[in-house]
């Protein structure tokens, strides 16, 4: 097991995904920010309990925000700009969408390091399962068994946690 990370290389790690995450939730930059840093103050004041400082940080974050965008629901931004307006015309079904996405990343964030580096090898680098196989040393009907089982996990879980498809 590696050791956990100080909570400067956690902030220095994950500030600007989150940041990204919550104007993602949020549509505003200034309160994304004050989302982020209540959610770095929250780890902080439970750094010993935390075992999954990422996965801990987004769930926070994704709360905050939901909780931000309940109590101010009925407020409007004064001067809003077309510097945040969304091409989705239904806002509910862009917070579902980030919501699963929020929630599909948390999944992959408590993932074995192992599932973590396949998933990320296949999505986000873009690699076939030989191209895989030769990087990771595993033969590729291996790959192709891991990634399968890892994957249907991942949809078990977000089944479970009550998000059907892409949009939530």
């Amino acid at each position: 097991m590696e050791p956990k990370p100080t909570l400067r290389q956690v902030f220095d790690a994950e500030e600007s995904v989150l940041l990204r995450y919550a104007h993602g939730l949020l549509g505003q930059r200034e309160t994304a920010e004050d989302i982020v840093q209540d959610a770095f103050l929250k780890l902080h004041a439970h750094w010993e309990e935390v075992t999954h400082p990422r996965a801990w940080l987004f769930r926070c974050t994704r709360n905050l925000a939901l909780s931000h965008l309940r109590d101010h629901k009925r407020e409007t931004p004064m001067d809003p700009g077309r510097e945040w307006e969304s091409p989705t015309p239904d806002p509910e079904q862009a917070l579902g969408k980030l919501e699963a996405i929020g929630t599909l990343q948390l999944l992959v964030a408590e993932l074995h390091e192992d599932d973590r580096a396949l998933i990320s090898l296949k999505y986000h680098d873009g690699l076939k399962y030989d191209q895989i196989s030769q990087r990771t040393g595993l033969s590729v009907g291996n790959v192709g068994y891991k990634l399968h089982h890892a994957l249907r996990n991942l949809a078990d879980s977000l089944r479970r946690l009550g998000v059907e498809s892409p949009e939530g």
